[in-house]
């Protein structure tokens, strides 16, 4: 079994900064060391989206709409991950998801929760105007 477990949410102002964090662990958490990760979000009456994926090579692809603001990144050992997202938007207000990938991704897995089958429970990120 594979747990992820994400913190780091809260509300601040539009302009602001937070810094969430993702810990993979449960018994078969080095079976996916080498996998794709990522990070999705959800608000309210919308459809879940990916906001940017990494693999294991370290390649990563981000949403048009969160480049040059939000940042991926992990530990050596690929048990935590890590999104700084800086000069928050009202648009950014949503629940955020890490997930893992059903297979190795060496490069950054496709925008898309497809190739995701482990998923967080979320954090929530409320940003005001």
């Amino acid at each position: 079994q594979v747990q992820l477990v994400e913190s780091g949410g809260g509300s601040v102002q539009a302009g602001g900064a937070l810094r969430l964090s993702c810990q993979v662990g449960g018994p078969s958490r080095s079976s996916v060391n080498q996998h794709g990760m990522g990070w999705f979000r959800q608000a309210p009456g919308k459809e879940r989206e990916a906001v940017v994926t990494i693999g294991n090579g370290g390649m990563t692809t981000y949403a048009d709409s969160v480049k040059g603001r939000f940042t991926i990144s992990q530990d050596s050992a690929r048990y935590t991950l890590y999104l700084q997202m800086n000069n928050l938007e009202p648009e950014d207000t949503a629940m955020y998801y890490c997930a893992v990938t059903r297979n190795v991704y060496y490069a950054s897995p496709p925008l898309s929760p497809a190739p995701f089958i482990y998923w967080g429970r979320g954090t929530q990120v409320t940003v005001s105007s």
